[in-house]
């Protein structure tokens, strides 16, 4: 049979002739939905498993719906399908492929179901997968921001606010402020798969079924925690494709931070951290460059996951219930941001683990900037009594000193500092440090290296938890 007419039958008897160019162009999807191959015929296996099971077909035909999906995975992922524009989507190109392998039984197949809940279902299987690995990419990013950490506990170096020198801090301490950023994604992506873990499959159309399906048997088959419960909301809920792309740009802007910080911390004027060459390219006309070209990269493609969120928000804005066709533009979106996402995480896993931190660099700019100010108020509340408002113009005036005198606080004479203020003793230059300094901050999720170790245990023990938990799902 020709395209044109098989694109008729699928349409039904009311069409009497093929579609305009132009509209066909518009219409078919599948161009980008073939990538919904495996989840399209995972889902009819089911489909049909329970059809039978309840007695709507026979058992003779679904083994040989079930014989003729698998010869169609087959030719799929052998490269020997042919897919055609002329029969729209994946759904009809698998149906129409099964009609000439099966013959008749395979009309059988469409019973009680629609395209509607059709592609929810394939759509759903294949984000629902899709979080799953990005949930082992992210632990794997976390895992290399721990073993950093516990390399670089004691590794000092600036701690910036407005990207000013503001008070020593550890690298580890620093990679550890990454695990937990990295780690609330990770919670995102674990929500995310809880929220839409719900089959839609037997929502039909719009409106369910008068056949006496069985949705909790297709749920159960397709791996999905219950069916939906609304068959409205069913056909036209994309809320997990919009979650996906949401957490997708946040954990793109986190990325996003992170490659710009590797872009400022290559740079010769900070020279904390090298790539290699595996991560970094030359230039064509400078000898001497070396261009962090990954970071560079990684922090770029943040826009476009952050156009898929904004592109597919406006298109599901003021939709009326229940499906419509518009929807058909979620997948492209989605696609694009599920590559980007994993290409973005694996990168910055790599660089995580490939980047050189020169310590010396590190320590010198811990140094800068008088980033031991605060320890000297604070010296001054504890030990001499002054309220902190009162410590915070005493340090200044120290400071201001310092740097008429081009030098650092903790190189300020006794002599000097207690004409500021006589209550100042000896014992300030205990405090005065970059190692001291950060060797004191032993609050709570605080720099100090045995409180970096401390969080660095809790995030392990916590990973190898939610590892066991998640086998459980």
């Amino acid at each position: 049979m020709s395209d044109t007419k098989a694109s008729n039958q699928m349409w039904g008897g009311r069409f009497a002739s093929g579609p305009a160019a132009i509209m066909e162009a518009i219409n078919a999807s599948i161009g980008f939905d073939r990538k919904l191959y495996a989840q399209d015929i995972r889902g009819s296996i089911a489909h049909a498993g329970m059809l039978a099971q309840t007695g709507i077909i026979s058992t003779a035909d679904q083994e040989k719906i079930v014989h003729g999906l698998n010869t169609i995975l087959s030719e799929i992922e052998q490269g020997r399908f042919e897919f055609s524009t002329r029969l729209e989507d994946i759904h009809m190109n698998v149906e129409a492929r099964l009609a000439e392998l099966i013959g008749p039984a395979a009309g059988r197949l469409h019973t009680a179901r629609s395209r509607n809940d059709q592609v929810a279902t394939d759509f759903r299987l294949w984000v629902k997968e899709e979080l799953q690995r990005t949930e082992g990419a992210l632990v794997n990013l976390i895992e290399a921001f721990l073993d950093r950490a516990e390399e670089h506990a004691s590794t000092l170096m600036p701690g910036f606010t407005h990207l000013q020198t503001a008070q020593p801090v550890t690298f580890g301490h620093h990679c550890m402020a990454y695990v937990e950023m990295f780690s609330r994604d990770l919670s995102r992506v674990r929500d995310a798969i809880e929220r839409m873990d719900e089959s839609p499959l037997g929502a039909a159309a719009l409106a369910g079924t008068g056949f006496p399906i069985d949705r909790a048997m297709t749920a159960s088959a397709l791996g999905f925690r219950e069916p939906t419960r609304n068959s409205i909301d069913t056909v036209s809920d994309r809320d997990f494709a919009l979650e996906f792309l949401s957490l997708a740009s946040i954990c793109g802007t986190h990325l996003s931070r992170l490659a710009e910080e590797i872009v400022i911390w290559s740079t010769p004027q900070f020279g904390f951290a090298k790539l290699s060459d595996a991560f970094a390219t030359g230039s064509s006309i400078m000898p001497q460059k070396k261009n962090p070209d990954a970071a560079e990269l990684v922090r770029a493609k943040t826009g476009r996951l952050n156009g898929n969120l904004i592109g597919l928000l406006t298109v599901m804005k003021g939709l009326p219930l229940a499906y419509s066709k518009d929807m058909q533009e979620d997948k492209e979106a989605v696609f694009d941001a599920a590559e980007t996402l994993d290409l973005m995480i694996a990168a910055m896993t790599g660089m995580v683990r490939d980047m050189a931190i020169d310590k010396a660099a590190m320590k010198k700019a811990a140094a800068s900037g008088h980033s031991t100010a605060t320890d000297l108020a604070d010296w001054l509340v504890r030990e001499a009594g002054l309220p902190f408002r009162e410590a915070h113009h005493v340090t200044g005036r120290a400071v201001a000193l310092a740097d008429e005198r081009r030098t650092s606080l903790d190189r300020l004479s006794l002599d000097d500092l207690k004409a500021i203020n006589g209550a100042i003793t000896e014992q300030v230059f205990g405090v005065l440090s970059v190692a001291a300094s950060v060797k004191s901050r032993t609050s709570f999720g605080g720099t100090a290296p045995a409180e970096v170790r401390r969080q660095i245990r809790y995030w392990k023990k916590r990973l190898k938890r939610d590892a066991s938990r998640a086998k459980t799902r």
